[in-house]
Formats: structure tokens, sequence, C-alpha cells
């Protein structure tokens, strides 16, 4: 697809033109497009579900790489579990539930693709995603296959590897186990209806906006600075949890980073406490 809306296909329903936007679908289709890529010196830009992330208003030059649901199988392995980086959570979740596997429960309401929470060791209700990756297959910007164990993701809080090396995330091994399938749905269930009372999932955000400062909940601390509600255009601070900013209508880019900005200055100057946004921002303003 070119000269692509990229607001179609990120959560938050903003951003700008990707010049070309690709959905490989398989893992050879990815090692071939990044070979092809590299032949031709192009900049590249991957992403997953597009929840965790800010397109800006001038869009993303180069290629956009995007894992959707064209590399989205799951298969089960006894007590492992091998994903696609487009499954999303959610069903990966599921998929586990439904073979007696515990250890993913957490993960039920996180709305994103499996790269990507692997990519932001996303987290929620006390878990993260590191607790369960047993191995990962990558393939770099050669195009070249390269095999991870665990010990070598880096996980840290928000944070991976890939963050910092720029290969693409395709295979996702979890090791979970064996569990009762009453108490392993009792509990995704109780987690799904605490995520549906406190977030804003009636509207377009990226979700939770900033990551979370040493303690202290940065939704307490913008709530506590008199933000909740708080818009500048068509971006606003959720009246539902104050940690989240949303699309009210017609968001821009620009909307969000000047209401992010807002929000640290205004926390800072009342807290003390530096906030920093957890959303990954990519593309030009």
């Amino acid at each position: 697809m070119l000269d692509e809306p990229m607001k179609n296909h990120t959560t938050f329903k903003i951003g700008g033109p990707a010049d070309c936007l690709i959905f490989p679908s398989s893992l050879e289709e990815v090692m071939m497009v990044f070979k092809l890529i590299r032949t031709f010196e192009m900049p590249v830009t991957v992403i997953g579900n597009g929840s965790n992330v800010l397109v800006l208003d001038k869009g993303v030059r180069g290629v956009v790489v995007k894992f959707n649901s064209n590399l989205s199988y799951i298969r089960q392995g006894k007590n492992h579990i091998f994903a696609g980086a487009g499954a999303l959570l959610k069903d990966v979740s599921f998929y586990a539930a439904e073979h007696g596997l515990t250890g993913m429960e957490f993960a039920v309401g996180i709305p994103g693709s499996i790269g990507g929470a692997v990519f932001m060791n996303a987290g929620a209700y006390d878990g993260e995603i590191k607790s369960i990756v047993h191995a990962i297959t990558a393939v770099s910007l050669a195009g070249d296959m390269i095999h991870y164990s665990k010990a070598e993701l880096q996980f840290g809080y928000r944070h991976s590897i890939f963050q910092d090396n720029q290969q693409m995330i395709c295979e996702v091994e979890f090791a979970l186990a064996e569990g009762r399938l009453n108490e392993i749905n009792d509990k995704m269930g109780e987690l799904t209806k605490r995520r549906e009372s406190k977030q804003p999932l009636e509207m377009p955000s990226a979700g939770s906006t900033f990551k979370r400062p040493q303690g202290y909940f940065a939704g307490t601390l913008i709530e506590q600075s008199g933000l909740k509600g708080f818009k500048v255009g068509g971006a606003q601070i959720s009246l539902k949890h104050a940690g989240f900013v949303v699309n009210a209508g017609g968001a821009t880019a620009k909307d969000v980073l000047d209401l992010i900005k807002e929000v640290q200055d205004r926390v800072f100057e009342k807290h003390g406490v530096k906030l920093y946004p957890e959303v990954r921002m990519i593309g030009e303003q």
C-alpha cells in the first residue's frame, strides 16, 4: 500500500501517511522484504497492532512493516505456545486458557500484538511478558534469521533488546504451566472486568501514556495536578483514567505532543516528579 494514512492502522486513529506499508505473511516473506530493503537502502519502521504507537503528522518515510493477522498463527507444544508476531495477546491468552495453560491471564486485556508486547515488555496487573517468554525468532535488517534465548533478551521495565538492535520479532515461544481451567477463566474474567471499569476503552488511545514513575502512579499524579479532562485540540486526558490520553475527536499528533508536554510540566511543578512517555513515537512532525 502506497501513501497509506497510518491513522487507519493505529488504535490512536492518528498519523500521517506511510510511503509504503507492507503486511508480511510468513517468516520467509519477512526475510525477503528486509533483504530488498537493504539492497535499495530504504528506511524501515516496524510496528505490531499499532496499540502503543503515536504516528506523527507528516507520516513515515520509507517502508513500514506491520505484523498483523497475516502472521498470527498460534500452536501448542506441550506446555509451550508458539505465536506469530502478529497474533493478538488476547487471542493467545484465550488459546492458552482453552488448553489448560496458566501464566498468560494478566495479558488478556492488553490491546497489542505478541511482537509489540515483547518489544515493549508489556505488562499489566503485576504481570510482564518477560515472565513467560522462553525464546524468540527474529530477522535482522540484513534478512538473516536469529534465535534468542530468554537470557539474551535484556528485558527491563518496558524495554527489550529489540529497542536497540533493530531486529524484527517474528515468532515468540512462551513457557507456561498446567492449570485448572475454571481458575484460569475466573482470573481472566476478573481482570477483564477491572480493565473495562477503569480504562477508557470506548475512545481511541495508545493505552497508558506514561511510564510508571518509581514510587508513584502516573494517573494519580496527573489527576492531583488538576488535569483530568484537560484538552489540547482533539487530545484529552481521559475523564475515566488520567493516565490515558485519548483522541476525543480529530486529534493530531501535535495535539498529543503538546498535551504530553503540558502534563509533564504541571506534574513536575506540583510534585517534582518527571513523567516519561510510554507510547512509541514514529515518523516526522
